[in-house]
């Protein structure tokens, strides 16, 4: 490998591989040597590349040096909040204390563990407004699962069994039906009016007359659209006086951290996911915490286990009254638990606060200077993420995915595109909190310039990108026949 950047597309570690290269010496054995399995049981399509410690060290570091994160650049991708998280909570997750513990050992020798697991479920129950709190899924979708478990629990437990309905709004995450569905409910769309709000109308008509029939209403809160629900308490009203249960989607609860309690909105169970709100690593598969915050009705269904504080002081796992049961191994994420509630605590009340002012400021921000150049989904005020649709750009022939492929050419990953379903050429941009005025602005140049190239020079996005490792792949081949590990070309 020559140090070249365009080289790591081709040149693997089997090129840089030679016979008898090792990247670390081994002292000879003191036992006798094991005869290796007979050759048909052996494996010959992938054979393990033979370097020195220095090759495989530069190879992976040029590598990774590829990758796009927070560290090094803007990622307003909508919907996920990609935002930096402070490294101190990283070290404390890291302390002997908390990343050594092991999940089968006495409760006894975990006080300090349970302490801080009580003291996160206590914290969110006040940031919720909500009466108890399970930390045990261990993702946003996870949370949702035991959401819509626990209602159906509820229901059956009052008997309600043959509530088979949930509905869910057109514009809610991907998850909702998804999960509803996994659950064993039917699922009904309600879609949204000219606002970007719930049709309360259609509401009514899907409530009325039919409303035992119905479970929950799964609601995202502010919505995948980056707006607030001005409805809400109607919402709720509607959706109790029929039986059901309102389930808020609170993966975007950063943009009310100690504005608005979802409890005094009506809410009956609320996920959230500490992965995007409070601080932990998010993408890449994890790991994840999705907790759930109910209300003292539904406390009785949560999932197992759960930390309680005895009265003589001792914490202890245990299984509430009428638990839906495990819903995975142990205890979730602890790792990711001990991060947020760092984050948590060295934010205090008004950090928290100034959290969401910041988020919902900062779209808002977005909003104003692209207004004029890209079409607004909603012409209102957002939340913590703005809905824009290159729609305009379309029509000269450039699509939303040039536009995101030319943000590349400018070192900023592009938001999220297509989502949600609802907005034609969509792009969903989230800042957050995080990022100062001088980032924003530099990606709202850069969305100005690749504009007023669609103008005129349209092809200069449609070729985009142009300074990235590897530019546009062929993604219908990509997805219908993807190559997912490596193999030996005939002859080689």
């Amino acid at each position: 490998m020559n140090g070249a950047t365009e080289d790591l597309g081709a040149t693997l570690t089997f090129d840089l591989s030679r016979p008898g290269r090792i990247g670390c010496a081994v002292a000879a054995p003191d036992v006798p040597l094991s005869p290796l399995p007979p050759a048909p049981l052996l494996r010959d399509e992938l054979p393990l590349p033979e370097l020195s410690q220095l090759d495989v060290v530069r190879y992976f570091t040029r590598l990774s040096q590829l990758n796009f994160s927070i560290d090094t650049g803007f990622y307003p991708l909508g919907s996920c909040s990609m935002k930096y998280n402070p490294k101190v909570q990283e070290d404390i997750a890291r302390l002997p204390g908390f990343a050594q513990l092991h999940p089968l050992q006495p409760a006894e020798t975990a006080q300090g563990a349970l302490a801080l697991m009580h003291g996160l479920q206590t914290e969110l129950a006040e940031i919720t407004g909500m009466d108890d709190v399970s930390l045990v899924p261990d993702a946003g979708a996870h949370g949702e699962l035991a959401g819509i478990l626990i209602a159906r629990a509820y229901h059956e437990s009052n008997g309600g069994g043959d509530r088979q309905r949930v509905l869910v709004p057109d514009s809610a995450h991907g998850t909702n039906p998804a999960t509803a569905a996994m659950a064993g409910f039917d699922v009904e769309s309600i879609p949204s009016d000219a606002d970007g709000n719930l049709d309360i109308e259609a509401l009514e008509s899907a409530l009325d007359g039919n409303g035992d029939s119905v479970a929950a209403l799964m609601l995202t809160l502010p919505s995948t659209l980056g707006l607030f629900e001005p409805q809400i308490l109607r919402i709720a009203e509607l959706v109790h006086s029929h039986g059901a249960l309102l389930y808020g989607d609170g993966a975007n609860m950063n943009a009310m951290l100690g504005r608005v309690k979802p409890g005094d909105l009506g809410f009956d169970v609320f996920h959230l996911n500490l992965h995007k709100t409070f601080s932990t690593p998010h993408g890449g598969g994890g790991p994840g915490a999705g907790p759930i915050a109910v209300t003292s009705t539904l406390a009785p269904f949560l999932p197992t286990p759960h930390v309680r504080r005895n009265p003589d002081g001792e914490f202890v796992l245990a299984a509430p009254e009428r638990s839906i049961g495990r819903l995975g191994l142990f205890h979730g994420n602890f790792g990711v638990l001990v991060r947020a509630y760092a984050y948590i605590l060295s934010l205090g009340a008004q950090g928290l606060r100034d959290i969401s002012e910041a988020a919902v400021l900062n779209a808002n921000y977005v909003q104003a200077r692209l207004r004029d150049a890209y079409r607004l989904a909603y012409d209102r005020r957002c939340m913590h993420e703005v809905v824009i649709s290159g729609s305009r750009q379309k029509a000269k022939g450039v699509k939303t995915l040039d536009i995101a492929k030319r943000l590349i050419d400018y070192g900023v990953h592009p938001p999220t595109i297509y989502f949600p379903l609802i907005v034609d050429e969509a792009m969903m941009i989230e800042p957050t909190e995080s990022e100062s005025k001088e980032s924003v602005d530099a990606f709202c140049e850069a969305m100005l310039a690749i504009a007023r190239e669609v103008e005129e020079e349209p092809d200069t996005v449609r070729d985009a990108p142009t300074r990235a490792p590897l530019r546009r792949l062929d993604e219908a081949t990509a997805a219908r026949k993807p190559v997912l590990r490596w193999q030996r070309e005939d002859g080689v």
